[in-house]
């Protein structure tokens, strides 16, 4: 029994040495607590919820574990299978027509072998190399949900900080329009204003009534797709930090070109390198398939006591050694190995072709949000002087309609001015922030950091 125990404990030493995956690879980031409706929820809160619910960030970490396993299994590969077997045998033999006496026989018998593959031309490196390169896949994968997922969170919560901004706004072009009302009123009762003119300022105080009433309906639905996105409730109720909808995230410009995003994304975005790992594997599949058809070396011992499985008993206990070495080469198969060769490159023909498209759309992607982000920072001085302009135009009539030396069309059509001057200024701050951070996200860059930080400057990295 001493070289059983030999070759378990040979085996385990062998199997304790293998280095397994990292756990950080399989342990996902820890979810945040739940929400409480009474807290302002904060942008970076915001990505928390929706990073911990989202369906595609699990199936992703599922991914990761999965392709784990699957190096462990390629790491198998280099370590040798142990079998053993225990069987009692009872054996009796009868003589039927003779004076011989039957006879019994009572035995134990084990068995243990040992198979280790010692060289087979590179297919189980290929196969662990292969792997491994399905993880790195998984991984990258991993980054580029969460980047969707972040994209798509910083989105629907600047939209919904919009249409809660366009709600305030139309709140105050109505008391604005309230106010001429009276002023009207006012105008009428010292005998300087028509009737006509109240009436015209009653109808314009309808109309900033109607539009206040829409503005609610659209921050409500942008509330409400705000909530799916985090993956709350259908009635959990959401009060938006107001610290967000400031100037935070107004001062950050692009410091980079073009040329400087396009090389970072090439390095370094998820979608393309998980594109890439794909490719690689793809292409150690070929390899593996190629060392299927070369020879292989293989190591073998068995230990048998008291005979061997499936065979007669021996009256006597019997112990039996044997070791060896075989040599195995593959002759003819009907040529199938040739075709799975083929199979194997025309798949990895199609994943280099996948590979390409998604870095063509990805480039493609930057480009066009690099544009948006650079009209939208255009447009932000533009928009400011505007509303300064129609700020102080209406400050210069309310004082002429007050004095009597402006009519109330010209009051307003002022007015009228200054509501499409704010909208515009509420739709290019919209539009400057989602931007900026749609831009780090179309070149990988998105983090959470930046998203807590409002993006900062604008710079793409050096590419390692």
């Amino acid at each position: 029994m001493n070289a059983r125990h030999a070759a378990i404990f040979f085996a385990a030493g062998l199997f304790l040495a293998a280095a397994p995956v990292r756990a950080q690879m399989l342990d996902a980031a820890p979810c945040p607590s739940t929400y409480e409706a009474a807290v302002p929820l904060t942008l970076p809160a915001a990505v928390d919820l929706a990073l911990c619910r989202n369906a595609q960030v699990h199936g992703a970490w599922a991914g990761i574990r999965l392709q784990a396993a699957g190096v462990g299994e390629a790491r198998a590969a280099y370590l040798p299978t142990l079998n053993g077997g225990l069987s009692r045998v009872h054996d009796r033999t009868a003589y039927p027509g003779a004076d011989t006496p039957s006879g019994s026989l009572n035995s134990n018998t084990g068995s243990l072998s040992l198979s280790w593959r010692l060289f087979d031309f590179g297919g189980r490196a290929a196969g662990q190399r292969s792997a491994q390169a399905m993880l790195d896949a998984a991984l990258a994968n991993r980054d580029a949900v969460l980047q969707k997922t972040l994209a798509a969170t910083v989105s629907a919560y600047f939209e919904a900080q919009t249409a809660r901004a366009s709600v305030r706004m139309r709140q105050e072009y109505q008391a604005l329009a309230n106010e001429t009302v009276q002023a009207t009123q006012r105008r009428a009762q010292r005998g300087l204003g028509s009737h006509s003119d109240t009436l015209q300022a009653a109808s314009a105080l309808a109309k900033a009534a109607l539009g206040a009433n829409r503005a609610d309906g659209e921050f409500h639905k942008a509330r409400a797709v705000l909530v799916y996105t985090l993956g709350l409730p259908a009635d959990a109720g959401v009060t938006l930090d107001d610290a967000d909808g400031a100037a935070a995230g107004l001062h950050g410009g692009l410091q980079d070109e073009l040329h400087a995003w396009l090389a970072r994304a090439r390095e370094r975005h998820p979608a393309i390198l998980a594109a890439q790992a794909q490719l690689a594997a793809a292409r150690e599949r070929v390899e593996i398939a190629r060392s299927e058809g070369r020879p292989s070396i293989d190591l073998t011992a068995n230990l048998y006591q008291n005979g061997r499985p499936n065979q007669g008993l021996s009256p006597a206990s019997t112990r039996e050694t044997l070791v060896g070495i075989s040599l195995n080469i593959p002759l003819f198969d009907g040529f199938a190995r040739h075709y799975k060769v083929r199979g194997a490159q025309a798949q990895a023909g199609q994943r280099e072709a996948e590979a390409e498209e998604v870095q063509q759309q990805t480039l493609m992607e930057l480009v066009k949000t690099h544009a948006e982000a650079s009209m939208a920072l255009a447009n932000l001085a533009a928009s400011q002087a505007w509303l300064d302009a129609a700020q102080d135009a209406l400050a210069s009539v309310r004082r002429r309609f007050g004095l009597g030396a402006a009519d109330i069309l010209e009051m307003l059509n002022t007015q009228s001015a200054l509501l499409e001057a704010q909208q515009e200024r509420i739709r290019c701050q919209a539009e400057w922030r989602s931007a900026r951070l749609r831009l780090l996200a179309s070149a990988g860059m998105l983090a959470r950091d930046d998203v807590a930080q409002g993006g900062g400057k604008l710079r793409a990295p050096a590419a390692q």
